[in-house]
């Protein structure tokens, strides 16, 4: 500011002056990742210690850290299982052995907080093995440069990078499979777009808020300990220095005064006397209490959406923003941060311990065992496998078969029931084709792409073989195959049934032998009997039969468990022409390797069942029993 005056002649003159500097505080900026020409290493943020910054975060705003602090527990939950580890107990053993808890619940943490981690590989002295897997303090490494192939062979190790000197030597540690030295680093970091070397936190839009809650705390604790003291104003009344003195004597003092730390700003102006000084009228903020808790509560609520939590009541914060039913809202949220947030970072984990496990030829169904309260997971023992269901509570499953074996009194009145309705194929029919796989396709289409009807009209057709289009016209002999199905073709050309057939040629456990129902039934189907679809389900579904082997109510279904547990047998489709009235299709040959684009979908769907009833239950998951 200058301040000149008119002399006698008009004309102005220079006299004393003002002149007034504002000194802003620094702006949140994105981390950068620099290759410097003269370091082996890439630096990740301005000052190579980005790293820094995310801890300063996270130990300065108090949402971030019960943010950080909540979703890692989660992550970790009660620790890493298996599956099959009753199955597998040795190489379960040597998974334990070879990735502690201690270790696994600090990778957890390291890739929440900082969105990646490191895991040391130790190898044996032979290097035939893995000895041991550490986690490794991810502050400490940065990137090498990559190679002309683009990929990143090694790492450089330094206690803190913010202290490093010129004349240092970080130590380099080679990435994994690029070396045959001792120790190994395993990188474990999510795809960002735009990032290759680091990674970005999955919170990273959310910083902001955490510098800016960080900040208001310190702004409120100095201004109470500090006397509640206003804003400056620091007038130099004895002459206005030159423009690199005043540069200095800003930052000096900017360096003692300024930020959140001295509670706000100041405002330094150089005049040349007292008479010249300026006039600054004050602006209060008659709201600021309200204006500060704003702010409080923006950047809550911020930090939260960044971390992607739905909803504040799972970290014991209360909103009024809830579902009315406080046990409604918090179970689904619990839910869906489990399925969106947790899972994806567990699933990064173990693709990771999986591939490092494999080096020592382990192969194991790796899960997290859940911190979500039991009563919050919903399965269904119908629509999963033990292990699924496993996975989901981590509660081993008792894949002990919960139904009672069959009976010599209920197998047999089973077995009356389809020795009744047992026949063989009429000699008018004759043998085209047999489906024993799932194939996508219905049975109104395989057997037209099989079958094609000579020229003979549809009238003789039906004189010849004495059909109606509904099977409670048509009766017939069960004995001679001339009972309707409706799986059968109306005009009469063709004719699909079902017979019994071996499904699994696993070998049997010692002491084990074929049940009676099978074994009854594979004699049957060695004579040529076969069975409509009809047949299977009334021995399956009629009423005061069966009770005993219903699981929740439902009766028990021969077409798709056929003689139960461990069973080794499974229905097979066969199809059947008309003799002398339709010939075999041309593409009979081609049909195996026909895909299902050739054959669109028809509007008669395969009977219920048809995809389990190909596969024997010792080949079904559970082999064919319900979990517990």
């Amino acid at each position: 500011m200058k301040n000149r005056k008119r002399n006698s002649l008009g004309q102005f003159t220079k006299s004393s002056k003002s002149e007034i500097s504002f000194v802003n505080l620094a702006t949140y900026t994105s981390p950068d990742v620099v290759e410097q020409p003269n370091k082996d290493w890439v630096k990740y943020g301005d000052d190579n210690n980005y790293f820094q910054y995310l801890l300063d975060m996270y130990n300065g705003s108090p949402t971030n850290n019960a943010c950080i602090n909540g979703l890692s527990q989660q992550i970790y939950g009660k620790g890493l299982n298996a599956t099959d580890a009753n199955k597998k107990p040795e190489e379960y053993a040597k998974m334990v052995s070879m990735l502690n808890k201690d270790a696994v619940r600090k990778l957890c943490y390291d890739l929440k907080l900082m969105g990646q981690c490191a895991i040391q590989v130790i190898y044996s002295k032979d290097r035939q093995s893995i000895a041991k897997l550490e986690h490794f303090p991810i502050e400490t490494l940065r990137a090498e440069k990559c190679n002309d192939k683009g990929e990143i062979t090694g790492y450089y190790y330094f206690k803190d990078w913010a202290k490093i000197k010129p004349n240092d030597h970080p130590r380099r540690i080679p990435a994994y499979g690029y070396s045959k030295e001792s120790i190994e680093i395993y990188y474990v970091q999510p795809y960002k777009a735009g990032f290759y070397y680091y990674s970005p936190v999955d919170y990273q839009g959310g910083l902001q808020y955490c510098q800016l809650e960080q900040e208001i705390s310190n702004y409120h604790l100095n201004n109470i300990e500090n006397g509640l003291a206003p804003s400056m104003l620091l007038n130099f009344n004895n002459g206005i220095p030159n423009q690199e003195e005043r540069r200095l004597l800003e930052r000096k003092i900017a360096e003692k005064f300024s930020g959140s730390s001295n509670a706000g700003k100041f405002i330094l102006a150089f005049n040349d006397n007292k008479d010249a000084q300026a006039e600054i009228t004050p602006v209060q903020l008659s709201d600021a209490h309200q204006q500060y808790q704003f702010l409080s509560e923006e950047s809550t609520k911020k930090i939260m959406v960044a971390h992607r939590i739905v909803s504040p009541m799972l970290f014991g914060i209360k909103d009024t923003t809830g579902l009315g039913n406080n046990a409604d809202e918090i179970k689904t949220a619990s839910l869906l941060l489990d399925n969106t947030v947790i899972r994806p970072f567990q699933e990064l984990l173990i693709d990771s311990f999986d591939t490092l496990l494999a080096y020592n030829n382990i192969s194991l169904n790796l899960y997290f065992t859940t911190l979500q309260p039991l009563e919050f997971t919903e399965v269904d023992p119908d629509l999963q496998d033990s292990e699924q269901i496993e996975e989901e509570t981590g509660v081993k499953q008792d894949l002990s078969d919960d139904r009672p074996e069959l009976s010599d009194e209920l197998s047999e009145d089973i077995l009356g029931s389809l020795r009744e309705s047992a026949h063989k194929m009429e000699e008018e029919y004759e043998f085209v084709d047999e489906l024993d796989q799932d194939e996508d396709i219905s049975n109104e289409d395989w057997a037209n792409s099989l079958i094609k009807e000579k020229k003979s009209t549809l009238s003789k057709i039906k004189e010849y073989v004495g059909l109606k289009s509904s099977s409670e016209d048509n009766v017939g002999s069960l004995r001679d195959g001339s009972a309707f199905s409706y799986l059968d073709s109306k005009n009469g050309i063709y004719k699909i049934r079902y017979r019994y057939a071996i499904g699994s040629r696993k070998p049997m456990e010692s002491g084990n032998s074929s049940r009676d129902f099978c074994r009854e039934m594979m004699k049957l189907s060695t004579e040529g009997l076969v069975w409509r679809i009809e047949d299977i389900d009334k021995a399956s579904f009629r009423e005061n039969v069966n009770v005993e082997f219903r699981h929740k109510g439902k009766p028990y279904d021969i077409f798709k468990f056929k003689g139960g547990i461990y069973c080794r047998h499974k229905w097979v489709r066969v199809l059947y022409k008309l003799k002398n009235k339709a010939e075999v299709s041309e593409d009979l040959n081609d049909y195996r390797r026909a895909t299902k684009k050739e054959f669109p979908a028809s509007y008669i769907k395969n009977p219920r069942g048809t995809k389990d009833s190909v596969v024997a239950p010792e080949n079904m998951k559970n082999r064919g029993a319900y979990p517990k």
